[in-house]
């Protein structure tokens, strides 16, 4: 198998949730691989202060504010995309939150926040970039920023509802593989699950129970570019080949086991 990422050069990509961590890694690199990429995130400071770090690059940076748990924000930054881009070829879901709060005691609203941003944010996304590459006759890329919480429960508090919504994303990313496959698409999808990743999604509570302080003092954690590494790997493969799930661990991690 050759890995190339030649064919998405000059080719546009969106990643949502790309202010910080991974979101903000993974356009980084793209950008350094040549490509046009939209970010959207509602921090727009930090959107163009990305994009001025990285102008001698052969790619480009393009910021767009966007709230990922508005629809109607969504739909504007697509909107903007298709008008001033171009086709989209690839979509990053990187977008993703947790309110910390537990199933017995938690509130509508955290546990609404999360679903919103995490699953419904993602779907639809998801459907628009869909959209774009079926009228554009594109054979693009779908990729979903997944968890290991999207395959197992997690011995770290306060995280019920964010494990679902990931179990969630694990469930729609074998859908929309079967649905695109059905419909003789050659659009790829695939779901990419970090293991515990230094970014700003882990809350104070975590970083302060005695479980996360152990996996700093072991240094048992990821940073945003293992992600990111695994992302170019996968978008490298050829038309033909899907990797369809792809669950990146630091070595010794216990905490979901």
């Amino acid at each position: 198998m050759v890995l190339s990422m030649d064919r998405w050069k000059g080719k546009v990509a969106v990643v949502t949730g790309a202010s910080s961590g991974i979101g903000a890694a993974i356009a980084r690199r793209l950008v350094e691989q040549g490509l046009q990429v939209a970010v959207l995130a509602r921090r727009k400071d930090r959107l163009e202060d990305l994009r001025s770090q990285l102008e001698d690059q052969s790619g480009k940076l393009h910021p767009i504010q966007a709230d990922i748990s508005k629809e109607e924000e969504i739909l504007e930054a697509f909107k903007w995309i298709k008008q001033n881009l171009g086709p989209i070829h690839i979509l990053v879901n990187n977008a993703g939150t947790n309110v910390p709060a537990t199933l017995s005691e938690g509130t509508t609203k955290d546990w609404t926040t999360i679903l919103q941003v995490n699953v419904i944010g993602l779907s639809i996304a998801t459907r628009e970039a869909l959209k774009d590459m079926k009228e554009n006759k594109v054979n693009g890329h779908i990729i979903h920023i997944n968890s290991v919480a999207g395959h197992q429960t997690l011995k770290i508090p306060r995280v019920g509802m964010y494990t679902a919504s990931k179990h969630g994303v694990t469930a729609l990313t074998e859908s929309l593989r079967l649905e695109l496959a059905l419909n003789g698409s050659k659009v790829k999808v695939t779901s990419i699950s970090p293991g515990l990743v230094d970014t700003e999604i882990l809350s104070s509570e975590i970083k302060n129970t005695e479980i996360f302080k152990k996996i700093i003092e072991n240094k048992i954690i990821l940073n945003p570019d293992d992600i990111v590494d695994g992302l170019i790997y996968v978008l490298s493969t050829p038309p033909h080949v899907q990797v369809h799930e792809l669950m990146i661990r630091p070595v010794g991690e216990t905490y979901g086991s």
